[in-house]
């Protein structure tokens, strides 16, 4: 919980006791259903929680933003962003549903009303979103092809809306590929712990 509040020292005191909750539900759940691997569950605050909130770094969003998360999982980036932007609607989606069911478990805990976790596939939804993020679900080019359709028109941040993804390592042929026009984050120009030493975030505006 300090490495949070080291990076986000604004934090309010319902943010901070949510944040520190995480780990104790992590736990618990953890051990019912696999949603986050064995070593990591160790490391959740710095490999889960600060890499999700990376993101923020990059984009913060207004008050009445809706975000899509795509391939949760255990509701990351999506709870640890929900929690720093109280007043942005989150729409949390995966495949699987026993790990929707957890995640719905823990936004309830924490008393997130601005989550809503539904098990789907992204390119089902046909709502709009001023922003998509995501944890490096499938390669970058089908994922824009999957959530394109999307993105809302309405664009009242300082990036056009658009697709915020957190992935690693060599991004050059994968970004090569992709026929859009991106820009790319690197997260040690905002974390100085090793893991990030290789973690990005790359905006695709749409």
């Amino acid at each position: 919980m300090e490495l949070i509040a080291k990076y986000f020292p604004e934090l309010t005191e319902d943010q901070k006791s949510k944040f520190g909750q995480m780990e104790e539900l992590y736990q618990y759940w953890n051990a019912r259903v696999n949603v986050i691997s064995r070593q990591d569950i160790d490391t959740l605050y710095e490999r889960h929680v600060l890499h999700s909130l990376g993101i923020a770094k990059v984009q913060g969003f207004k008050a009445g933003t809706s975000v899509l998360d795509v391939g949760t999982g255990g509701g990351f980036p999506g709870i640890p962003l929900a929690i720093l932007f109280p007043d942005a609607q989150f729409h949390l989606v995966d495949s699987i549903g026993k790990k929707i069911r957890v995640v719905q478990e823990i936004a309830a805990a924490l008393k997130l009303d601005n989550v809503r976790a539904e098990q789907t596939r992204a390119e089902k939804l046909d709502e709009s979103y001023e922003f998509v993020v995501s944890r490096a679900v499938t390669g970058i080019t089908p994922f824009v092809g999957w959530v394109k359709k999307n993105i809302s028109r309405n664009s009242f941040h300082e990036l056009r809306n658009g697709i915020l993804y957190l992935k690693g390592g060599d991004l050059a042929e994968e970004l090569g590929e992709l026929n859009q026009k991106n820009r790319v984050y690197a997260l040690s120009d905002y974390f100085s712990e090793e893991f990030f030493e290789t973690k990005k975030v790359v905006y695709v505006p749409l």
